[in-house]
């Protein structure tokens, strides 16, 4: 592979693992609001949207390392 693919790779790995990061903060902080904590005491899980997050960000999170440290 050309050094210029190789670079746009990296930058695409650096971007998938930010916005990882980012989703599994949000879901984060979704899963601390008065309406998750209600959904959790009634159902015994978290909402949905809160899962969405956290599967989303642990997918982005590897894709990006995959990326980052590919040779």
């Amino acid at each position: 592979m050309s050094a210029q693919t190789q670079t746009v790779l990296k930058a695409a790995g650096l971007v998938l693992l930010v916005v990882g990061v980012g989703l599994v903060f949000w879901g984060y902080q979704m899963s601390g609001a008065v309406t998750a904590q209600l959904t959790r005491a009634i159902t015994g899980a978290a909402p949905d949207g809160v899962m969405y997050r956290y599967i989303g960000g642990a997918a982005g999170i590897v894709a990006g390392v995959f990326l980052l440290f590919k040779r």
